[in-house]
């Protein structure tokens, strides 16, 4: 079908939303309008669905909703005698619309749909899926999009992001259905008098903080030692679960940023709800002036990530996720070995794009680190792996650099809850010893090595910035550089093709992980460059690492190597 017979289809059948029908009449006879919302399906990756809201096969509405959740539907039955789903959404615009057309859709296939009456953070969904015995689970959301996005994300069993074999398996479902001829759909009041489509209890979500709140290291230092902490949840889901957490914990001086307290999918107030950036807290600081915090608390609109500043000197400081993801690690390892609690063989999981520093300090205390890709649901994947041994207690922590992070077994997906209250745990701790966090990361340097790492985004909108993403990867693949900002390339690991060279010798040897759209130059000094395209946004990311005698040397060499890897992605 061509995309004019696609659009005129859709004027014809996709009646049943107004803000669609108002769209697709508004750009009748404008071809590259049509051609950006027609000229693909929105894929369904491991990451689940994700696009800008509005009408089209490439934009993110309930039809598109049903229709993932129609494949979803087919491969339960195909996997399972009867099913069953939990559904959570968050504060973006059209979630809970997206939640309900996808109970709707799961009922009429004879699936039954936990839905949340109100908004919940990722983590909740994914232990729900686990609590409830589901064999899935969808939770609508974009993470720390910009307003204009929404998104699909699709759990297994386990409470773990589908990981590539699943995925795929519901992509075949979903591609080969019609999306208005192929996908049933069940009133919701029917669905509910058939027990199909079931509230969720508000006992679950105790069992969740119960479940926080036994990863507590040193119960009650946050009462003794006075923190002082300034939250916002950036108009997101994790007003009431992180405020529950920290005032459970003893934070009593906590204060919140009214203009980002309560759910808001147009955020206002930050175009980007993403604690990775600083304008996520400029109202936080500014809060600040008139009544100083130690720590500045971030999460985004789904409370799976969360962000920090810390004060020192009068001023905040913004602490990376590789940064604070170390420093979480050494606190509770170390906390751990003090109080009798290590386990025998701990563990600890990260990305291959996070930081070596975690290495490091895991090794220091003998604690096997793994190494997975890109993707909380490969750290959830490991968990797993533990739990089925028998072994989930040797799980210390996991994380990615990306603001995600999780201690405890009970759910399969980063936690901003438990992340939040650990964070503010160990910056209690350090309180009482007079030492800020920026001080435990300078010693953190001292004993294992100065690290600098900085990202790299580059966008790649529509169908044209689709293939140039492509052409990149393939050059960088074929005919990589030799040396970046004067650092010699020593080894290339081509993720996509599961090997790894070495430039001195020519030696390769195997990767052990699934086959991954992701180059990486290892370069002279500790120091290299990763490449690879988002799974969730039209954007490549270059994580650059670089390492110096102290942090002004390592800051200016990553400061060269991001000029480079800028011209790469050229």
């Amino acid at each position: 079908m061509s995309i004019q017979d696609s659009y005129r289809l859709w004027c014809e059948q996709a009646t049943e939303d107004a803000d669609i029908v108002k769209e697709l009449a508004a750009i009748a006879g404008q071809d590259d309008e049509i051609r950006d919302r027609f000229y693909r399906d929105l894929a369904f990756g491991t990451g689940g669905l994700r696009g800008v809201i509005g009408a089209g096969t490439n934009r993110m509405n309930i039809y598109t909703v049903r229709r993932a959740t129609q494949g979803l539907a087919d491969y339960l039955a195909a996997h399972y005698p009867s099913a069953s789903v939990a559904i959570s959404f968050d504060s973006r615009i059209k979630s809970d619309m997206f939640a309900l057309e996808a109970a709707k859709t799961l009922a009429a296939n004879g699936v039954k749909a936990y839905l949340f009456d109100t908004l919940e953070p990722t983590p909740v969904l994914s232990f729900a899926v686990h609590a409830l015995n589901c064999q899935a689970g969808i939770m609508v959301t974009a993470s720390h999009n910009p307003a204009k996005y929404n998104g699909y994300k699709c759990y297994g069993a386990d409470g773990c992001q589908m990981t590539d074999n699943d995925a795929n398996a519901v992509t075949d479902c979903i591609e080969a259905l019609d999306i208005f001829r192929d996908v049933k759909v069940m009133d919701a009041e029917e669905a509910k008098a058939k027990g199909l489509l079931v509230s969720i209890p508000d006992t679950l979500l105790e069992d969740f903080y119960k479940n926080v709140m036994a990863q507590q290291v040193n119960p009650g230092i946050c009462k003794t030692s006075g923190l002082s902490v300034i939250y916002t949840p950036l108009n997101g889901t994790g007003n009431i679960p992180v405020r529950t957490v920290l005032s459970r914990i003893g934070v009593e001086k906590l204060a919140v940023v009214k203009e980002q307290e309560m759910p808001d999918g147009r955020f206002p107030t930050t175009p980007y709800p993403n604690p990775e950036f600083r304008q996520a807290f400029e109202l936080a600081i500014e809060m600040s002036k008139s009544d100083p915090a130690d720590l500045l608390l971030a999460t985004d609109p789904d409370c799976d990530r969360v962000g920090i500043a810390v004060r020192e000197n009068g001023e905040y400081t913004l602490m990376t996720g590789n940064e604070v993801g170390s420093l979480l690690l050494d606190y509770l390892l170390s906390q751990k070995a003090a109080n009798g609690t290590l386990p025998k063989n701990p563990v600890a999981i990260k990305t291959i794009v996070t930081s070596d520093l975690a290495a490091a300090v895991a090794k220091s205390y003998g604690c096997e680190m793994r190494e997975v890709l890109t993707g909380f649901k490969y750290i959830g994947e490991q968990i797993g792996l533990l739990e089925k041994d028998g072994e989930a207690d040797r799980y210390i922590l996991g994380f990615e650099e990306s603001y995600g992070y999780l201690s405890g077994s009970y759910v399969r997906d980063k936690d901003a809850v438990v992340a939040a209250m650990l964070i503010c745990e160990m910056a209690a701790y350090y309180k009482a010893q007079g030492k800020a966090l920026t001080d435990v990361l300078n010693g953190l340097y001292a004993k294992h090595g100065v690290y600098r790492h900085v990202l790299l985004n580059k966008a790649f909108e529509g169908e044209q910035g689709m293939n140039a993403m492509k052409g990149i990867m393939t050059a960088l693949r074929e005919n990589g550089p030799t040396e970046i900002a004067g650092l010699k390339v020593v080894g290339f690991a081509d993720y996509l093709n599961s090997v790894k060279i070495d430039k001195a010798t020519g030696a390769t040897t195997p990767i052990d992980l699934p086959k991954s759209d992701v180059v990486a130059f290892a370069l002279e000094g500790n120091a290299g460059v990763i490449v690879r395209p988002s799974g969730t946004e039209p954007k490549i990311k270059a994580y650059v690492t670089a390492t110096g005698v102290d942090m002004a040397a390592a800051s200016a060499k990553a400061d060269e190597l991001l000029e480079a890897a800028g011209a790469l992605l050229s």
